[in-house]
């Protein structure tokens, strides 16, 4: 994959993880409204850092920082999964809530493992 390549998957990164911070926002807010206030916090803070760790992987010092930048965002994004599948078993959102945004992460998750891998094989060429 070449440069191009590379800043077309991070421009699609950018959009995906904004618009799933919107959704997570969202979803605070729904928690909040039900009284549940630990996790609508701790899936808020995981949800939207996603993209904000993207966005800082853009203006990176360096290739490593590059990648250490996403996989922070990776990490973060698998939290995130375990929030959504711990709010979907506890009952406090709906099985069609939880379907409705799993494709999103999934998605967030294959988009950040491929953006690693090709920025990891780039740098050793």
């Amino acid at each position: 994959m070449n440069g191009g390549e590379l800043f077309m998957k991070n421009n699609i990164l950018r959009e995906k993880s904004y618009a799933f911070a919107l959704r997570i926002i969202k979803l605070y807010n729904f928690l909040k409204n039900k009284n549940e206030y630990v996790l609508s916090k701790q899936i808020l803070r995981s949800g939207t850092s996603i993209g904000a760790l993207i966005r800082e992987a853009e203006y990176a010092q360096s290739k490593a920082d590059f990648i250490n930048k996403l996989n922070i965002a990776l990490k973060e994004a698998n939290e995130t999964e375990y929030w959504l599948n711990l709010l979907k078993d506890s009952n406090l959102i709906t099985f069609e809530s939880f379907k409705s945004i799993e494709p999103d992460i999934k998605e967030l998750l294959k988009l950040l493992i491929s953006s690693i891998k090709t920025a990891k094989s780039n740098k050793q060429e």
